[in-house]
């Protein structure tokens, strides 16, 4: 152990270092959906499955605004490891055009689905609040991807502490605001589930102006953003980038969309299995994301020493992220088992809720190691510019077999919203073996290579 320990020692330190920041700016995304539910849940189970519908249908459109953003990363990262950094202005303006286009249709498509929930045979008193919830996140849309559109320029050049500290404060106001305006405190009306959608938007509006200010003025950024403007536009630098962010956009469509469909499928079995669920995926949702920062740290790594041509450093530091994301799954794991009972009290105080939830949490327990090492594959293999391949792996994984599975577990075997959350496993478990698999043969191919040159 001590001698692995020393062959990997100053990759677990790079990695963490430059992790952490990541780690807890992409929490700071599913803080806000968690903060809601936590918020809005002790005024009711219906307040909470309406929550629970808006976050889980707007998170198909947040991942996918994210994925989209991704696109430039990869790219800053190799030009900064090839030390092309006046290039990196010039794929930022191109990106920031790509981001907005992606933001006012996909606030379209937010409102479309807003306004089409019965048809989804939702209840209709979950589907009315989710609705208004649902406007307020439409609103929000733009603002959070000029958030990150900035945020994966300045990660992709290393720098991701900004990022997280925005992040911190934002979900703070979030949260603060969305006490007062949802219970009527300090003199304004109680305004429920708009409050928590008056609350979200704020905090997404000030945290992509604070981001943008910060890039476009810090004198770190000066060098690289010498051709950062709107004036040599090209189709193929459009098409560059987009060809990178929408595979990866694709990626995250089918594995959120996939515990999206598992939303809409408990709805079918009523509220509280609903709410129980939202309980449920927000928690294993922030594990997600803490594992997804790490999965962007070994991304940006690997594009570093691909550009610069470090192969067996690109190699170790990729295996390096793997074993730290299983650590951090391994806790998060045991807090699940340990807190299965404890931690679902927090957002509702009805019994039948929280004995549902607590059951999910267990299934959530088992699938941590699965959800955080293809988390990790995905951003290693992202770094190398390899994404077609990682997408129809997540195609097959989640919604060839995962849902399909789910649903026959769930209706056809009569195991309810569990046997929909155990197929999700599978989906889940599949994606982690076939990406490593798919990792480890790119990797060696590159150390094979650069021996023979």
């Amino acid at each position: 152990m001590k001698q692995l320990y020393g062959k990997y020692k100053q990759h677990y330190t790079h990695n963490f270092h430059l992790a952490y920041p990541v780690v807890i700016s992409q929490l700071g995304h599913t803080l806000v959906g968690l903060s809601d539910s936590i918020i809005i849940g002790h005024t009711g189970k219906v307040p909470l499955a309406a929550v629970s519908l808006g976050v889980s249908l707007f998170s198909i459109f947040m991942v996918t605004g994210i994925g989209m953003s991704y696109g430039l990363t990869p790219l800053i990262a190799q030009e900064n490891g090839r030390g092309n950094r006046g290039y990196c202005g010039h794929l930022l303006a191109h990106s920031f055009i790509i981001n907005m286009i992606t933001g006012i249709v996909l606030t379209g498509g937010i409102l479309l689905v807003g306004h089409n929930l019965e048809r989804m045979k939702q209840p209709a008193d979950v589907a009315a609040q989710a609705k208004i919830f649902l406007q307020y996140l439409a609103a929000s849309y733009i603002p959070l991807m000029v958030f990150l559109t900035f945020k994966q320029f300045a990660e992709g050049l290393g720098f991701t502490r900004q990022a997280m500290n925005i992040s911190i404060l934002g979900n703070i106001l979030n949260i603060l605001l969305g006490i007062v305006l949802v219970y009527g405190l300090l003199g304004m009306p109680r305004m429920g589930i708009a409050g928590v959608g008056i609350a979200t938007f704020t905090d997404r509006l000030l945290m992509g102006i604070t981001m943008a200010w910060y890039v476009l003025t810090s004198p770190r950024f000066k060098e690289y953003l010498a051709t950062f403007h709107f004036r040599e536009i090209t189709g193929a630098t459009l098409k560059k980038i987009s060809g990178l962010g929408l595979p990866v956009a694709l990626q995250y469509i089918f594995e959120v969309s996939a515990f999206s469909g598992a939303v809409i499928m408990a709805g079918w079995i009523g509220s509280a299995q609903q709410a129980a669920h939202q309980i449920a995926i927000s928690l294993a949702s922030m594990t997600y994301m803490m594992a997804s920062g790490i999965s962007a740290a070994a991304g940006i790594r690997s594009g570093n020493n691909l550009g610069a041509g470090n192969y067996r450093e690109l190699r170790l530091s990729a295996i390096a992220s793997y074993h730290m994301v299983l650590v951090l799954m391994g806790i998060a794991a045991l807090v699940f088992v340990l807190g299965s009972r404890v931690l679902p009290g927090l957002y509702i105080n009805d019994p039948a809720v929280i004995h549902i939830a607590s059951g999910l949490l267990l299934i959530a327990a088992f699938f941590q190691l699965f959800d955080g090492t293809q988390v990790v594959g995905l951003g290693v293999l992202r770094g190398l510019g390899d994404v077609k391949v990682p997408t129809m792996i997540t195609m097959l994984a989640y919604w060839v077999l995962g849902l399909p599975v789910g649903y026959l577990l769930g209706f056809t075997f009569g195991f309810g919203v569990y046997g929909i959350w155990w197929g999700l496993s599978l989906g889940l478990l599949i994606a982690s073996v076939l990406l490593f698999f798919r990792f480890q043969s790119i990797t060696r191919g590159l150390e094979q290579t650069a021996g023979k040159v």
